[in-house]
């Protein structure tokens, strides 16, 4: 099935299936923004719209209705995706709007939700950026395939991890973030080696291993 099929019969269920406000607000909130979206970076990255929900209804710390642009909603994840035009930063928002958009970010995140936000520009000139930090976001939940040369989630929460310790990842480091013994944790990292994404350090005498750099490219198998 190409996108326009699909994406007629995704809209067409979403529309069917709400009514009063909530339908009008799918009519009326979901622009080409929203739509661009959809086709570049969505369905290039996941070929298919199964459970995402377009302006979807969420409550903020008031009590009072909000419509976000997506939600992404699994057994394991609770994603809220926000398509965020330039001119809302400056020409709508004013000093208690902006107060109010980061209150309201906070108590989705108390709520369950992880919130997350893309740029109009970069969805319309730079989708293949949105695409590589949505994924980066998926990945940490959903076991899919993925073209790289990581072949386990071991692999890519090691690559994840040095990079969140922004210096040389240690084997004691892995160990103790994924309570592994000695021997398994100096496996994952030497087949990380082996591909290239990890670089390895001797010591001050050169002759023994003590550290792992990561390779500028490893980011980009997450």
């Amino acid at each position: 099935m190409d996108f326009r099929k699909a994406y007629g019969i995704f809209m067409y269920y979403h529309l069917s299936n709400r009514t009063g406000e909530r339908r009008g607000r799918l009519e009326r909130g979901h622009d080409e923004a929203e739509t661009w979206f959809c086709q570049k970076v969505w369905w290039s990255l996941r070929g298919h719209f199964r459970d995402l929900h377009p302006q979807f209804e969420v409550l903020d710390w008031r009590g009072r209705s909000y419509y976000c642009s997506f939600a992404f909603i699994t057994p394991h994840l609770r994603l809220i995706i926000e398509v965020k035009p330039f001119s809302t930063y400056t020409t709508e928002t004013d000093r208690q709007k902006y107060c109010d958009e980061l209150n309201r970010e906070t108590f989705l995140s108390a709520m369950g939700y992880q919130v997350i936000s893309f740029a109009c520009d970069d969805v319309t000139d730079r989708p293949e950026l949105c695409i590589m930090l949505l994924r980066k976001v998926l990945s940490r939940y959903l076991a899919e395939p993925h073209s790289t040369s990581v072949s386990s989630v071991t692999e890519r929460e090691i690559i994840r991890f040095a990079c969140m310790l922004v210096r040389p990842l240690r084997p004691i480091d892995v160990k103790t973030h994924l309570r592994l013994n000695h021997r398994t944790a100096l496996r994952f990292l030497h087949s990380l080696c082996d591909k290239g994404l990890l670089i390895p350090v001797t010591g001050s005498q050169g002759k023994h291993v003590v550290k792992y750099k990561l390779h500028p490219r490893a980011a980009q198998c997450l």
